[in-house]
């Protein structure tokens, strides 16, 4: 198991595991969507950002991007841009495409976009690639304190 998953069940968290075949090297959230039969509306992406002030985590959907500015207003700061990918992968303990919010290095402040509301369940990574937890938007918020705001993009 992954510490993700040994957190969540640590937390006694209400949740889900899907695992699929992840033969992907980008866009793997249209990839988990693909292989688990879900819309991409329905599975988040883990996105690192970092400003001034620090990293910030954005879980926006796989169907959309993440507003920086919108984000960065969420999280109280004043400017954030993308992470370079190794650098999100030393500091979350993660490899990218496997990216989990949950049991990260170091918590950081985690904005997850609104429309996760619209869904009884919602799937990010549980910390490798080819495994998704599905979870409430609500039980994100509650396990990792995160903030709720409007910072997606539908492109999809």
């Amino acid at each position: 198991m992954t510490p993700a998953i040994l957190f969540l069940e640590k937390q006694k968290a209400a949740f889900t595991l899907f695992q699929y075949d992840c033969t992907a090297q980008d866009d793997f959230g249209a990839h988990a969507a693909a292989q688990l039969g879900v819309p991409l509306t329905r599975v988040f992406k883990t996105l690192l950002t970092e400003g001034d002030q620090g990293a910030v985590v954005a879980l926006v959907p796989s169907s959309g991007k993440v507003n920086l500015k919108q984000l960065a207003k969420a999280a109280g700061v004043k400017k954030l841009e993308m992470m370079p990918p190794q650098k999100a992968e030393r500091l979350t303990g993660f490899k990218v495409g496997g990216i989990s919010p949950f049991a990260q290095k170091k918590r950081l402040t985690t904005v997850i976009d609104t429309s996760a509301c619209n869904h009884d369940t919602v799937l990010v990574s549980g910390g490798k690639r080819g495994l998704s937890v599905g979870l409430s938007a609500q039980e994100i918020e509650r396990l990792l304190k995160a903030v709720v705001a409007p910072i997606a993009e539908q492109t999809a």
